[in-house]
């Protein structure tokens, strides 16, 4: 798949900005329907808030207490869709709320937790209950004046992985996807889109045509409408940065924590890639530019001191191994705290001189498919290429065929075909590839077939893989976005990794 391939002297039906989850999601949606599609992003799929969030698969139950309904309801059916959807990057996960007195009343979390429960209807996972940490195994971690708490069901899910699955489906489909491609300036000409391109690697730029635009670039959307396209929104975002830290695993078990802060905010401690536990996040007002962005060293005390108040196990400083930030581009509703600002999302169409534009503001991973239909349902009535019927609330995701007996019957098929896989690198295969695990595998029937191993598992025909299917272009596209690999190799393995993908990638 080439990230610069010469575009059509017809029209695309849509030209979408920005290529994270919701420009992912509906660029899928939209060639599904029968639209030609171009898809354009600045840099690696999933670069900035796409691959910086705290991982959910939720409804939010937090968004409760701001009468949030709709969002949260919305949030729990796309919950149950997207956890079939894609069973080898999501999975469901229990969640231990220890009842804090001096945060929120136990009768409030017991309520809000019912209505988490039942205001979707349908939901599969186990329901919420109450449970004594005096004798319940989810209380050991845990400091004992907590005695009393809650458990109830959510879901996680790779989010990286999640953006390039949906790319990669939209492409099998017919989807145009150029990565590291910016857009210059696009003017409205004779009812269409003229767009100039810049593929940011070469330096050469391209014009291509479109019926319609969407502009899905997340924290850039407001600068994209005032700066590039040069036209007046009313709308704007508000950028809220959100950091996270990975330490050292703090418990044992399958079972995440989250945490209620006497500012009222709320901290989770995930399990993570095995041997860790990821810690986030933070909700810290942005007023700079958007762009990559850090966590700051008062970020990392305020979540560590978050857990320490729960945990016996006390997380220092010193203890992080690892952390990110991204910038969640929020719907400006004029929220006077950075934590109650809306996480729902509004679509702004403009049909001036019948060329339209559709902007995205907000949205969360959990909803991206809903809003990919709601943003095409809006388009639909003056491009008529998306009107078809809506398709993708039972279609799985590349890899999400993975056959009966879920995500352990898939792992045990995969070892009895691959006896010569280490427990390890199976688990880790089926885990981000899910039944395209085989295409990596290819005609191999040893370790050596899979070429030279770069660092721990890792081999040259896992990378070549991603370098031809999934867009990777750069080190840190495998080590980080395709896969946590980082989090696992050396300096000298990840140091041979980045030399293979240069040389690959040339």
């Amino acid at each position: 798949m080439s990230d610069s391939a010469p575009s059509s002297a017809q029209p695309y039906d849509l030209l979408i900005v920005g290529g994270g989850v919701n420009g992912a999601g509906i660029a899928r949606d939209a060639v599904g329907r029968g639209a030609s599609v171009l898809l354009v992003e600045q840099d690696d799929l999933a670069s900035y808030t796409s691959s910086s969030s705290t991982k959910l698969i939720h409804g939010g139950l937090r968004y409760l207490e701001y009468y949030e309904f709709r969002l949260v309801r919305e949030a729990l059916t796309e919950r149950e869709r997207l956890l079939a959807m894609a069973p080898h990057i999501m999975w469901p996960m229990r969640f231990v709320l220890p009842h804090s007195k001096l945060v929120r009343p136990a009768w409030m979390l017991r309520a809000g937790l019912f209505l988490y429960d039942h205001l979707a209807s349908n939901m599969t996972l186990p329901k919420s209950r109450a449970v004594d940490f005096r004798t319940h195994s989810s209380g050991r971690p845990l400091k004992p004046e907590y005695t009393k708490g809650f458990v109830y069901s959510d879901g996680w899910v790779q989010d990286s992985r999640l953006v390039v699955l949906n790319a990669l489906d939209a492409a099998e489909r017919g989807a145009e996807i150029r990565t590291r491609t910016r857009l210059i300036k696009a003017n409205r000409v004779n009812g269409l889109w003229e767009a100039v391109l810049e593929d940011r690697v070469t330096g050469k730029t391209s014009s291509v045509r479109a019926r319609a635009l969407v502009n899905a670039a997340g924290p850039w959307v407001a600068r994209l409408l005032s700066e590039t396209l040069n036209i007046p929104n009313s709308k704007s975002v508000r950028l809220v940065k959100g950091s996270h830290i990975i330490v050292p695993r703090v418990f044992e078990g399958p079972q995440a924590y989250i945490f209620q802060n006497p500012d009222k905010r709320i901290v989770f401690a995930i399990p993570y890639e095995q041997n860790y536990t990821l810690i986030g996040t933070t909700d810290i007002p942005w007023k700079e530019a958007p762009g990559t962005v850090g966590i700051a060293p008062d970020e990392v005390s305020y979540l560590c001191e978050s857990v320490n108040r729960y945990f016996q196990t006390q997380v220092r400083e010193s203890d992080v191994v690892w952390s990110y930030a991204g910038l969640r581009p929020l719907y400006d509703d004029a929220s006077a705290n950075a934590s109650a600002v809306t996480r729902d999302y509004v679509l702004d169409l403009d049909t001036t001189d019948g060329a339209p534009l559709l902007s995205i503001f907000g949205g969360k991973i959990t909803t991206y498919r809903k809003l990919a239909e709601h943003a095409l349902e809006k388009l639909a009535p003056v491009l008529p290429a998306v009107a078809g019927a809506s398709w993708t609330a039972s279609e799985v995701l590349p890899g999400g065929d993975i056959g009966e007996g879920g995500f352990e019957g898939a792992l045990a098929r995969l070892r009895r075909a691959a006896p010569w896989l280490s427990e390890q690198l199976a688990w880790r295969l089926m885990r981000n590839y899910g039944s395209r695990a085989y295409e990596i595998l290819g005609e191999s029937g040893s370790m050596q077939d899979m070429g030279e191993i770069l660092g721990g598992d890792l081999t040259t025909r896992e990378v070549d893989y991603l370098i031809t299917r999934e867009w990777a272009r750069a080190p840190e596209d495998v080590l980080w976005r395709r896969s946590k690999l980082g989090l696992h190799l050396n300096e000298a393995e990840k140091s041979a990794v980045a030399d293979y993908v240069r040389k690959k990638v040339g």
